[in-house]
């Protein structure tokens, strides 16, 4: 039973969490297991403010989406 709550703890945040670094791997053509060492790197040597940066992005990320919809639910009126 708990390597099932893991298991979907693990789903939940590769699902989730990991798509900022999805997204930046794609635009720049290379793994996305390469920014996300380089972001646990980066964020060992700075203390943590890559996190930031990291929520930034995501809130970004999610708030071009709510607008898209939008957009189209708008359009259909």
């Amino acid at each position: 039973m708990n390597q099932n709550i893991m298991r979907q703890l693990i789903l939940f945040f590769e699902k989730k969490a990991f798509g900022v670094c999805a997204k930046i791997a794609e635009v720049l053509g290379i793994s996305s297991n390469v920014i996300r060492l380089y972001f646990i790197y980066l964020s060992f040597i700075t203390f943590g403010s890559p996190i930031i940066v990291y929520l930034g992005l995501a809130f970004l990320m999610n708030l071009k989406r709510y607008l898209r919809r939008n957009r189209i639910v708008l359009d259909t009126f």
